[in-house]
């Protein structure tokens, strides 16, 4: 039975269907009942991303938003949203938002005149935020009608939501959708009679699947579409190297600005609050805890930088001897994890992998060992083998869980394995500018490049556009960049205003 408190899972009495991790990108969910979860081919869309600065929560309503007429102040129902009456609450938090984002909001000032996306339908899925929403409504003053959907079940804001549908904008999303109503709401964003998308912006592949098995004559019309997440983008080689891809599609995930700034400063610096989470419900200190960092990429980077910064001892698993020989230059220890799996007080895994912790390491842990995942989605962590009939779940707070032994051994189990970063704390909304920037040039580029320039292929951003990101950037810190020479720009053989680096730099 499930209650406030505990959870018990015993055989012959519940039934909790998960998200298949072996299903492939080809299959289509089926159709069930409105309110039930489902099995799902997403990853993305069950990862959990709840932002602490939510105003409301969207327990206070239960009726669900399909079930509502909601109307905004001029009359405009194409929307399906939690409650429209939160849109000031919003609109003060993208207020907030905007001023963290100056890159989106020079874009925004020198392109308008222009109007580089005039004529643009961009359908869209991605976190609906604060920081979403300045994007949104940048794209919206460069020309663009746009049509949004979630691509999680857990992260819409739901103020920002109403603001967006205040505003007029075609938001089709609410905090705590069950799988049908996500598969709901991206039809609604597609399937609309007298508008057809010519772009589409994409966060983890959902949006684009849902088109090409359902709606495969769209792409008669597509010009390109825009990917920023792992599972997206491998999705997206996936049907290139089928010969499946329609149109040209820009891989902002592998953009230096999207891994230098999003991946590494996002996730050192939302570690911190999600300690201060910890210490909040476990009363853990940092300094001298023993903690093993699964991954050495740009996330566990970041990761690790801000627990030595805080006097963890800090381990590193690594499969890549590149990756493995920086994290021992930066004074890390290299291990296995089956070798300190006994004595560390925390496991965090950032690999992007699948099963880096199985039922076998987490049998072998520590009582009060913390258990949290930076990596992709939800698959790095085998929870469903902690869905058995010995082991009770406990519920501490929201997003998290003590997970009990028969011999009363308990782990602490942030998210349910989700994104940690994204679900127990927030995320720095300056280094979001400067992904939702890259994702905003991407989308001009590809608009409005000329016929034959991108085949139907997965591409990577100029890396003149990733420099212009970044320079967009620098005024807030009242940073002057040096100007090269005539004289040095020959003897480099560069131009003097770039790009400074080869496209094959990351």
């Amino acid at each position: 039975w499930v209650s406030n408190e505990k959870v018990f899972y015993r055989s012959g009495v519940a039934q909790i269907q998960f998200a298949d991790q072996k299903q492939e990108f080809n299959k289509r969910p089926s159709k069930i009942g409105r309110r039930s979860l489902s099995r799902s081919i997403s990853q993305s869309s069950t990862d959990s991303y709840s932002s602490a600065a939510s105003y409301t929560d969207s327990s206070d309503d239960e009726t669900s938003p399909r079930d509502k007429q909601q109307k905004n102040s001029k009359g405009n129902g194409d929307f399906c949203i939690k409650n429209i009456k939160q849109a000031d609450f919003g609109r003060r938090e993208i207020e907030i938002a905007e001023q963290e984002m100056p890159a989106l909001m020079a874009l925004r000032k020198r392109a308008q005149g222009e109007k580089p996306l005039a004529g643009a339908k961009v359908v869209g899925c991605t976190h609906i935020t604060a920081q979403t929403a300045v994007l949104m409504e940048t794209l919206s003053a460069l020309g663009a009608q746009c049509r949004w959907a979630a691509c999680n079940i857990y992260s819409t804001q739901n103020e920002v939501a109403a603001a967006l549908a205040e505003g007029g904008f075609s938001v089709f999303a609410w905090k705590g959708e069950s799988e049908d109503d996500f598969w709901w709401c991206i039809d609604r964003c597609v399937n609309v009679e007298g508008w057809q998308p010519n772009m589409i912006l994409d966060d983890g592949g959902d949006l684009t699947h849902w088109i090409y098995k359902k709606y495969p004559n769209m792409f008669k019309k597509i010009k390109g579409i825009v990917e920023e997440s792992v599972t997206g983008v491998h999705r997206l080689y996936q049907l290139s190297k089928a010969g499946k891809l329609c149109v040209p599609a820009m891989n902002v995930n592998d953009s230096v600005t999207k891994q230098k700034f999003d991946n590494l400063y996002c996730c050192r610096e939302a570690i911190t609050p999600t300690s201060f989470l910890l210490k909040r419900t476990t009363d853990v200190m940092f300094g001298g805890k023993q903690v093993v960092v699964c991954g050495y990429g740009e996330v566990g980077k970041g990761c690790c930088a801000a627990l030595k910064a805080m006097g963890s001892i800090v381990y590193v698993t690594e499969i890549d001897p590149i990756c493995a020989l920086q994290a021992c230059m930066d004074g890390f220890r290299l291990v296995k994890l089956n070798e300190v799996i006994r004595q560390v007080d925390i496991v965090i895994t950032c690999t992007g992998n699948k099963n880096v912790v199985v039922r076998e390491n987490l049998d072998r842990m520590k009582n009060g060992c913390i258990v949290c995942n930076m990596g992709h989605s939800n698959t790095e962590i085998d929870v469903a083998s902690l869905r058995t009939p010995e082991l009770t779940w406990e519920r501490v707070r929201s997003q998290v869980d003590h997970v009990i032994w028969p011999d009363g051994k308990r782990i602490v189990l942030l998210a349910e394995g989700r994104l940690l970063n994204l679900s127990c704390s927030t995320v720095p909304t300056f280094v979001l500018s400067i992904t939702a920037t890259t994702q905003a040039l991407a989308l001009i580029e590809l608009y409005n490049a000329p016929e034959g320039r991108y085949k139907q292929d997965v591409y990577l951003l100029p890396k003149k556009m990733d420099e212009y990101v970044a320079s967009l950037h620098l005024p807030t810190f009242d940073a002057h960049l040096t100007e090269l020479t005539d004289e040095q720009a020959k003897y480099l053989g560069l131009n003097k205003n770039g790009p400074f680096k080869p496209n094959y730099y990351r």
